[in-house]
C-alpha cells in the first residue's frame, strides 16, 4: 500500500447513501496513486514538469 492520497472520511460523503467496506479506501487509494504516477510519466514524456488535467 502507498501513502494515503484519498481522505477516508470523505469517501462515504460521495458514496451517496451506500455503505463503504473497510477495504474500499485502500483499493481506491491504490487506483488514485496509479493515476497520479501515469499522469506524471506523461507530463515528463512531453517535457513538462507540471502535471495537468490533460495528463489524465
Amino acid at each position: 500500500m502507498t501513502d494515503l492520497v484519498v481522505v477516508r472520511s470523505k469517501i462515504k460523503d460521495h458514496a451517496e447513501g451506500c455503505n463503504v467496506s473497510g477495504d474500499f479506501a485502500n483499493a481506491l487509494n491504490d487506483e488514485v496513486a496509479n493515476l497520479i504516477r501515469k499522469a506524471a510519466q506523461r507530463a515528463k514524456a512531453n517535457n513538462r514538469k507540471t502535471v495537468s488535467s490533460r495528463d489524465l
